[in-house]
């Protein structure tokens, strides 16, 4: 009965779980954003969006409606591996770096760098070309760029 006592002299529930340190967790308060977290969340976003279009391109591949593209039954097995792989992962990407969430990044770096490591030490299972190699690569050193200054930035 110790809780009730507490709470009848203090205004009722309503008055506790509006306090700082309160029960209630559905309306924590947020740091401020600052310059560069907002450029990291539009990158994140603008990244999301990319990749977004990526995944249904490998979804396209896989359904066999990309225009030009080989059947997906007559592609060799690695290569049917390496397709259904990016297929998962870059839509898992794009839905954690829309949220802006922590493993968003994580699940995308994984995408990024094995896309890029695959491309270039086995380029029959994922044919990319340098051009396509350069941009992927300076996104992510864009994001590395993007967290280090939004990191370093007083709050």
């Amino acid at each position: 009965m110790k809780g009730l006592s507490k709470v009848a002299g203090t205004g009722g529930i309503r008055g506790r779980l509006n306090e700082p340190g309160g029960d209630r967790i559905e309306r924590s308060p947020q740091a401020a954003q600052t310059g560069w977290d907002r450029v990291l969340i539009w990158f994140m976003r603008l990244t999301a969006l990319l990749w977004l279009g990526k995944a249904v391109a490998t979804w396209a591949t896989i359904l066999d409606v990309m225009p030009g593209a080989p059947r997906f039954e007559d592609m060799p097995v690695g290569r049917q591996t390496v397709v259904v792989y990016f297929s998962v992962i870059d839509a898992m990407a794009a839905v954690g770096l829309w949220l802006t969430s922590a493993w968003g990044g994580v699940v995308w770096l994984l995408a990024a760098t094995s896309a890029l490591t695959l491309a270039m030490l086995t380029p029959h299972l994922l044919p990319m070309s340098a051009p396509y190699l350069g941009v992927q690569a300076s996104i992510v050193a864009l994001y590395f760029v993007f967290s280090f200054l939004a990191a370093r930035e007083i709050r």
